[in-house]
């Protein structure tokens, strides 16, 4: 289905025509080079300006950047940590989960390899 829609972009909605691009994986890594590089930048800038600050912490080149990694960092530590604890079993759903039901031979189109 997704090919025939790369073939025939027409039938895609607006957003999705202007996003197009984004399939081909060249320019997604290009993309991702321009964020690690305006960060850089970004990062790079904080030492050549003179900031109004609160605190003595904010007068350190770069703090928010680092404060910002770091929290996102925890954040992501505290949700594996929440997932053990919310997280159902495997077997939670049982006998009505998809993957438990039998499926007939026939209607399974299984294919040998031969090495």
């Amino acid at each position: 289905m997704a090919d025939k829609m790369k073939e025939n972009p027409e039938n895609l909605p607006l957003l999705g025509r202007k996003l197009l691009w984004l399939d081909n994986k060249n320019h997604v890594r290009k993309l991702i080079f321009g964020l690690y590089v305006t960060c850089a930048l970004l990062f790079l800038a904080d030492f050549f300006y003179k900031k109004k600050t609160y605190l003595d912490l904010e007068d350190i080149p770069g703090f928010y950047a680092v404060y910002g990694f770091g929290m996102c960092v925890i954040f992501v530590l505290c949700a594996r940590a929440l997932r053990s604890i919310v997280a159902r079993d495997v077997t939670y759903y049982g006998s009505k989960d998809v993957q438990a039901e039998e499926y007939p031979e026939e209607g399974l189109s299984r294919e040998t390899l031969n090495d």
